[in-house]
């Protein structure tokens, strides 16, 4: 189980790698080094929050203010660095994000859970148009990655984030073949259900179990 930590946003991770080589710098800077370095596609950074990620810190002790000075009519600008605490928490973050997995929610999946609400004709058509934005996604990933002239270890991220869209790619497809071909198990109940509006009677009897009140499935207790 992941622990709580104490600085939780995922944008303090970069931040505090930005500063672990050794090079102080203030969070202008780092916004600007985040940017060039395209961590918006590896994380939802919300850039508005950035200065309270970093006071976060900061407070928690990770990183420390080590100067603060002005340019010209540019605000005051602090200089921070990490700390040895900060150091630590950066390393046993990342082990524990690499090694233990953790349960994601991503909006298909969402989607997916209530799709029954659509036709299986209307989802055919949908998951074809998701499939062909993925494949040009996907090969637009490839020819990129591909002409990054650096080395492999700046690139590991990127090829995680083409590997999970070729297998989600590969997931529609397969999908898409069965709902085309008439493979997919209870297809006909799923039509009959949005040709008459009707819940068929060989779902109607699960359905209304839903709705039954069980200990054993609540685990004996009532919701409140």
């Amino acid at each position: 189980m992941a622990r709580r930590r104490k600085v939780g946003n995922l944008l303090a991770l970069p931040l505090l790698a930005l500063l672990a080589p050794g090079r102080p710098m203030h969070p202008y800077e780092m916004a600007t080094v985040l940017r060039r370095t395209g961590k918006e596609n590896d994380l939802r950074i919300k850039w508005g929050s950035l200065y309270t990620v970093v006071r976060n810190l900061e407070k928690h002790g990770l990183i420390e203010a080590t100067s603060s000075g002005r340019e010209g009519r540019r605000p005051e600008r602090t200089v921070y660095a990490i700390t040895d605490a900060g150091r630590v928490e950066l390393r046993e973050w990342l082990r524990e994000l690499v090694a233990a997995p953790e349960s994601e929610y991503p909006r298909l999946q969402a989607a997916l859970s209530v799709i029954g609400v659509l036709g299986p004709e209307e989802v055919t058509d949908l998951l074809g148009q998701r499939l062909r934005a993925l494949e040009a996604g996907i090969a637009a990933e490839r020819a990129a990655l591909s002409g990054y002239p650096v080395p492999r270890l700046f690139l590991i991220e990127a090829e995680y984030a083409l590997a999970m869209r070729e297998a989600e790619a590969g997931w529609v497809r397969a999908l898409l073949v069965e709902l085309t071909e008439g493979t997919f198990p209870d297809l006909e109940m799923w039509r009959e259900y949005h040709r008459t509006g009707r819940m068929p009677a060989e779902l109607s009897e699960d359905w209304e179990s839903l709705f039954v009140e069980s200990p054993e499935r609540e685990g004996g207790r009532h919701p409140e």
